[in-house]
C-alpha cells in the first residue's frame, strides 16, 4: 500500500532511486538475522547508494551550499511540499525498509544455514505461499474499502482491458525472478538490480519530461556503488595456526 501511494506521487526515476534504500535495510537485516557481514568497501558502497537517493531528491544540492535549509533549493526544495513528503517520500522509504526486512527473512528461508543456494526451500513453492497470503489479506481489505464496494456493484472485471494484463503478467514473472535471485544471489544484491529500473526510467523521462543533472549524478553514483559492492565482497579472516 505504501509503495502504491508513492507510485502515484513521485516521478518514476525519483521513485526508483529512493527505492534503493531497501538495499541498506536488507544489509542491516541480513547482518542481524543471518549474521552476514559486509566488507568496508561494501559498506562504503551502501553509503554512496544512499547519497544517490538524497541527490536525486535534492536533499543534497550539487551547488554550494550543498545542504540548504533556506528557500530556493537543497533541503528546502525537497520538503517544500508537505504532501510530496507525506504521500510520496515517506511511504516509499517505509516500503523500502519493510522490503529489506522481508528480503532478509526470505533469504533465510530460501538458503541453507551456511548460505548455500542448493539448500533451503523451493523458491517456486515459497512464492506461491506468499502470494496466497497476500491475496487473502487483499480480499479481506476489500470488505472495508471503496474499491470493494465498486467491485460488488459493477463486478470484478469492470473496466478491464488487454492492457490491464500487462502489469499483472509482468508482476507475476517478476515475483518468480525475485525469488530465484534472492535464493542464488541474496537480498542485498537483489536490491542493486533496481539500477536497471533507474536506467529504463531515465531513458523514458528523457523522451517525455526531460532529465535533471541530479538524476544523472544519482544514477551514476548508484551504478558505481553496484560495482564496488560486487567487486569487493567480505572475506573472513583466516585464523593463524599456532
Amino acid at each position: 500500500m505504501a509503495a502504491l501511494m508513492a507510485y502515484q506521487n513521485l516521478e518514476p526515476l525519483t521513485f526508483n532511486v529512493l527505492n534503493q534504500t531497501k538495499t541498506l535495510s536488507a544489509a542491516l537485516c541480513c547482518y542481524l538475522i543471518l549474521g552476514r557481514k559486509q566488507s568496508k568497501t561494501q559498506m562504503a558502497s551502501l553509503i554512496i547508494l544512499l547519497a544517490s537517493a538524497l541527490i536525486i531528491e535534492k536533499v543534497i544540492s550539487l551547488s554550494p551550499p550543498f545542504v540548504t535549509f533556506g528557500a530556493g533549493g537543497g533541503l528546502a526544495a525537497a520538503t517544500a511540499s508537505t504532501s510530496h513528503f507525506a504521500q510520496g517520500v515517506a511511504p516509499i522509504l517505509l516500503a523500502s525498509f519493510i522490503s529489506g526486512l522481508a528480503g532478509a527473512l526470505a533469504q533465510k528461508n530460501l538458503q541453507s544455514a551456511s548460505g548455500d543456494a542448493k539448500g533451503g526451500r523451493n523458491p517456486y513453492l515459497f512464492n506461491m505461499e506468499m502470494n496466497s497470503a497476500s491475496a487473502l489479506i487483499l480480499a479481506v481489505s476489500l470488505l472495508f474499502s471503496a474499491d470493494g464496494a465498486r467491485i460488488k456493484a459493477a463486478g470484478f472485471f469492470e473496466g478491464w482491458t488487454l492492457q490491464t494484463w500487462i502489469p499483472i503478467v509482468t508482476n507475476a514473472i517478476g515475483g518468480i525472478i525475485v525469488g530465484l535471485v534472492t535464493k542464488h544471489a541474496g537480498a542485498v544484491r537483489k536490491g542493486f538490480a533496481l539500477i536497471f529500473g533507474i536506467l529504463i526510467s531515465g531513458l523514458w523521462e528523457v523522451q517525455t519530461v526531460g532529465i535533471t543533472k541530479e538524476q544523472i549524478v544519482g544514477g551514476v553514483l548508484a551504478a558505481i556503488s553496484l560495482w564496488m559492492h560486487t567487486s569487493y565482497p567480505y572475506k573472513a579472516k583466516e585464523k593463524k595456526e599456532e
